[in-house]
């Protein structure tokens, strides 16, 4: 008795079924108002089914009813001038790389598992390469002169960061 009081004013609400909620297409003005009236009950012709709107997602040249087209003469172009194609294995090339380049760690430092390990990469220095940037402007220069200041990581002890 007291829930269904609860939902006859309001205090208890029901959140909706995500799953049962659909979208339907937008309202578009129609290329000629010489159409014939809807029928009741039929469906509607701008609704897709669920498998031709997967279909459209996955391979939007299939969804309109052709062959894969080919690029145009602007985009084979810009293919020709990216360079030669690139080999079939391209991904596993990559993987091999960055498990070279990755750093490997050592027993003890999967034991000193209170410290955080250090950032990979560079930390530039912002304000000493400001003014390094503004002084290669004031001479003149070009900005890739000079060294780069770089902020060079602390040094820990043994035990630092246990207590």
């Amino acid at each position: 008795m007291g829930q269904q009081l609860g939902h006859t004013f309001g205090f208890i609400r029901d959140a909706p079924d995500e799953f049962t909620v659909t979208t339907r297409a937008p309202l578009a003005m129609p290329p000629a108002f010489a159409l014939p009236p809807p029928r009741p009950g039929a469906a509607r012709p701008q609704e897709q089914s669920q498998a031709s709107k997967a279909e459209e997602a996955l391979v939007p040249q299939m969804a309109l009813g052709g062959p894969p087209a080919s690029g145009s003469p602007g985009q084979e172009a810009l293919v020709q001038a990216a360079g030669p194609s690139v080999s079939n294995d391209i991904r596993a090339q990559v993987d091999a790389q960055a498990l070279k380049d990755r750093p490997s760690e050592s027993v003890w430092q999967k034991l000193r598992f209170w410290q955080t390990p250090a950032q990979p990469g560079i930390v530039v220095d912002p304000t000493k390469e400001a003014q390094r940037l503004r002084e290669n402007a004031a001479l003149g220069q070009s900005p890739e002169s000079g060294n780069t200041p770089i902020v060079q990581p602390k040094q820990h002890g043994f035990l630092q960061g246990i207590f």
